[in-house]
């Protein structure tokens, strides 16, 4: 399997999900900087935390303008899975891949803390090492997560099964107090109508390693390297 790393100023997790690709794939993902005008052949792109452009403007709108992101977009056109993790996830929605906002969290403070999360959908390639309905546990570190959409995209995502990720308690139950940034549905992750395109707030690649602490993320990854090599 190939993978690119696009690398923005400011990134601050290329690093981690470097790590974490190496240790599933056994090689070395490209690490790819914003500024070049092509995509090596890969047969999946990262999107890394962050705070790309330092967060200027939106979190995520700088980035998504991008020399790099055209390429990215036309080549998640033709069907390369493409994670977007975090600000990875915000450059998603700003670039026009996934639907929605991420807005600032509802209690206006960057949190950064491990959180409960309900797989919501195993059919891709991203969550192929899940089971459905599966309580995993994975962190956070963001002020602007809170997934918002109006209620007609609300109603496709869900009817679509293109939820792939809610913040969830011990229990998987999907309420009030287990939501960390307000955000609807207690969605945490989405994904594009052909489920090739994965954006979510959580870090996985930050608990895919015993010393980590965990390795609730580690599936991910191991099921991308299985699914595209």
């Amino acid at each position: 399997m190939k993978a690119s790393v696009i690398v923005f100023p400011g990134s601050n997790c290329d690093r981690d999900i470097q790590v974490a690709l190496r240790h599933s794939m056994g090689e070395e993902p490209q690490m790819v900087w914003h500024g070049d005008a092509e995509v090596p052949r890969s047969d999946l792109i990262v999107l890394p935390g962050g705070f790309s452009y330092g967060d200027y403007l939106r979190s995520g709108a700088i980035a998504a303008n991008s020399p790099i992101m055209r390429d990215v977009v036309a080549k998640a056109g033709q069907g390369v899975p493409v994670l977007g993790i975090c600000n990875g996830f915000q450059v998603l929605i700003e670039s026009g891949l996934l639907p929605g906002a991420l807005l600032r969290n509802a209690g206006m403070h960057f949190l950064c803390r491990d959180v409960g999360l309900r797989v919501e959908n195993t059919g891709t390639v991203f969550t192929g090492h899940y089971e459905k309905g599966q309580i995993v546990t994975i962190p956070i570190a963001h002020h602007d997560g809170n997934y918002f959409a109006d209620d007609a995209t609300l109603e496709r995502l869900e009817g679509e099964g293109r939820v792939a990720f809610r913040y969830c308690d011990s229990e998987g139950a999907a309420g009030e107090d287990a939501n960390p940034n307000g955000s609807l549905n207690n969605i945490a992750g989405i994904l594009n109508d052909g489920g090739s395109v994965l954006g979510m707030m959580p870090h996985p690649e930050r608990l895919a390693d015993p010393f980590l602490g965990g390795t609730d993320g580690k599936p991910m990854f191991d099921g991308l390297v299985e699914a595209l090599s």
